[in-house]
């Protein structure tokens, strides 16, 4: 693509338009390697999507209550990164059994459809709507707890939601989650996020819950679990890794201290350029161009 200028859309929501400001220095470093770049809103009947030459989703977090018509639209946009098989399956945390089943150190998942009622942990644990963004909808519950589990359950059923139920992992409390970032599927960075289940707040947008961000230097056996999420995230979706734009995998420390996979973030995750070195803009924007060869 040398000499010529290609443009991006970075996508945000009616509420979230322009990102939570993360992305503030990633329409320099795109321009520095000729791609021109503009915010734009996903369901903006009036923006041409088509005819940008990649478009990117960012802050586009109130998907949950309208998955069926973001699906729709991400469908139907051609320079859509990722693509729109990508963020069919990872909008669904239904996820976590296919990368379970392929091999990962996931942390133990159970899946309750409206209707059913899982086996509750006899531990700490965790409720949270399947499809879901920013932390929204989880709670966290003891095992003294069951009545208001069961309460919280019956709320997101109610609503329409399959829940997923997940033992909590006390090193949360102390160290939070690492969040490892994928462009291109190169490593790029770490940062750390707070646990946000314990009196958390929504952000002004309602979108998701405000977060203690911090820096990382995750280490190889942390890394390794990484690669090995997106590896079979990959070979689940019949793509090469390098396919992906951007990714994040949220890891655990399990009570052994090992890792375990929490989230793997495909779709529009905060990628924490803020808590990066100055370079990682400098990585994604290379991505980027890479994707539009």
């Amino acid at each position: 693509m040398s000499g010529a200028k290609r443009t991006a859309l970075l996508v945000g929501c009616g509420r979230v338009a322009q990102g939570d400001g993360d992305e503030h220095a990633v329409p320099e470093a795109l321009a520095d390697v000729g791609v021109d770049t503009r915010w734009a809103v996903w369901d903006d009947p009036a923006e041409d999507f088509a005819a940008a030459d990649i478009v990117i989703p960012r802050s586009t977090w109130d998907y949950p209550e309208r998955r069926d018509e973001f699906l729709a639209w991400c469908a139907s946009v051609p320079g859509l990164a990722n693509r729109a098989s990508v963020v069919r399956w990872n909008t669904d945390k239904a996820y976590l059994l296919d990368l379970a089943a392929g091999g990962v150190d996931v942390v133990p998942t159970e899946l309750a459809a409206p209707g059913e009622t899982p086996q509750w942990p006899d531990r700490d644990f965790v409720v949270k709507p399947s499809v879901g963004a920013g932390s929204r909808g989880a709670a966290r519950f003891t095992p003294a707890g069951h009545d208001a589990a069961a309460r919280h359950l019956r709320a997101l059923h109610d609503d329409g939601y399959t829940a997923l139920v997940q033992p909590y992992q006390p090193a949360v409390d102390s160290e939070g989650e690492t969040a490892l970032v994928f462009f291109g599927g190169q490593y790029s960075h770490a940062f750390t996020k707070g646990p946000m289940l314990s009196g958390a707040d929504l952000d002004e947008s309602g979108l998701f819950v405000t977060e203690k961000l911090g820096t990382a230097t995750p280490r190889g056996p942390w890394r390794a679990l990484a690669e090995d999420a997106l590896d079979a995230a990959a070979a689940r979706l019949g793509l090469p890794r390098t396919a992906l734009l951007y990714a994040r995998v949220d890891l655990v420390r399990t009570a052994s201290g090992e890792p375990a996979l929490l989230e793997l973030e495909l779709s529009e995750p905060s990628l924490g350029f803020r808590q990066a070195d100055a370079d990682a803009p400098v990585r994604f924007a290379s991505a980027v161009r890479a994707a539009l060869t």
